[in-house]
């Protein structure tokens, strides 16, 4: 029987097919409930990061490493029933997980060059518009907006990661661009896992709206604190601040209004730790007790506060090991600006009353060119 020939088109269609169904074996499985499935997609990770060599050339040595404590900062979130803030720990290890395995994978089995870069970054970029628009239209009504968030803001970074990633190949190389890629993959499919999360909303709907008031102001505040020497000493810390507002500020535009909130308190908590000071004894103790007052305030709450109690427990988390025997200023620093300013800007957020053509009505965009939300 003479051999059958196989066409290039077919290929790219086989390869299309596989890459579907890994996506569907990755999703959650039907029937469990949310918490089931995160542990889930943690054992699958861990599972998949066993099988990742152990250093990619070119990349930090201990990168495989620090993925290993993001799973189990994760899995420890998840034994402690905290259930948004495990899979916030979650979002970072499928997008570090893909570029590593977009980059050892590729650079493995064929050459890298900036052809074949340009025909993964074609069949890529055709893949994550696809997804972006199935994320728009997925139905949240009956969702908590917390997952709504966290799924949006990871699809809100795919795109310009990809987009980055065609930057980063042109100056430095196509390895260094498919790491990019990679990542935007990643993201791409965390979003698809929390549309996919079993958890139906129990309370009222969060009234979402465009955060672009608080956006700018919080901008100009930015602005003028990018003074010498804090501006020097403290220049990294500038870079995670403005890195949040300009994701939050891309998601608004997008309309993507779950993760500009999200991405809003999160922009507050690192403008708040710019000069947050150390907290003396006393002032943990009152810590400890407006973090059980907050607990009882949202448990109370016949509306859907999933956004806030993200941050809560983040809160907790941090008061918990705060209390064991090293315990880190940074940790009661975060706990206290949580309580303090971002709990209470999510609240006077929900009292303000901006309607949506007001907050888009004479808009200016303005691109600044800055590493993709490092």
């Amino acid at each position: 029987m003479p051999a059958r020939r196989v066409s290039r088109r077919n290929i790219d269609v086989l390869w299309l097919q596989v890459a579907a169904a890994l996506v569907f074996l990755a999703l959650p499985a039907a029937g469990q409930d949310a918490a089931s499935q995160i542990q889930t997609e943690i054992n699958r990770l861990q599972q998949a990061l066993s099988s990742t060599p152990a250093s990619v050339p070119g990349f930090p040595p201990d990168l495989k490493s620090q993925v290993g404590k993001q799973l189990e900062s994760a899995a420890e979130a998840a034994r402690a029933g905290q259930l948004y803030l495990s899979l916030e720990r979650l979002a970072p290890v499928p997008d570090l997980l893909s570029g590593i395995r977009e980059v050892s994978e590729k650079s493995g089995t064929e050459k890298v060059d900036m052809p074949a870069f340009e025909a993964e970054w074609g069949k890529t970029s055709v893949e994550l518009t696809a997804l972006e628009q199935k994320t728009r239209a997925h139905s949240w009504d009956s969702a908590p907006a917390a997952i709504r968030a966290l799924a949006e803001a990871a699809q809100g970074k795919a795109i310009p990661l990809l987009d980055g990633g065609r930057g980063f190949a042109t100056a430095l190389g196509p390895r260094e661009g498919l790491f990019y890629v990679g990542q935007a993959q990643g993201e791409a499919e965390f979003a698809q896992f929390c549309a996919a999360l079993n958890l139906p909303r129990r309370q009222a709907p969060l009234a979402l709206r465009s955060m672009l008031p608080e956006l700018e102001s919080l901008q100009e505040k930015t602005n003028a604190a990018f003074q010498p020497p804090r501006s020097v000493d403290l220049h990294p810390q500038f870079i995670v601040l403005n890195s949040a507002l300009k994701l939050a500020e891309e998601l608004d535009a997008g309309r993507f209004y779950a993760g500009a909130f999200y991405e809003y308190l999160e922009s507050l908590l690192q403008y708040g730790l710019l000069d947050a000071p150390a907290l003396t004894a006393a002032q943990q103790s009152e810590v400890q007790a407006a973090v059980a007052a907050a607990r009882q305030k949202l448990a109370g709450s016949g509306r859907d506060d999933s956004l806030a109690e993200l941050f809560l427990e983040r809160a907790e988390s941090h008061v918990a090991r705060a209390g064991g025997p090293t315990p880190s200023e940074d940790d009661w620093r975060r706990a206290k600006l949580i309580v303090d300013q971002v709990l209470p800007a999510y609240f006077a957020a929900l009292k303000a009353s901006v309607p949506l053509e007001q907050a888009s009505a004479g808009r200016v965009e303005i691109t600044l060119v800055r590493w993709p939300y490092t």
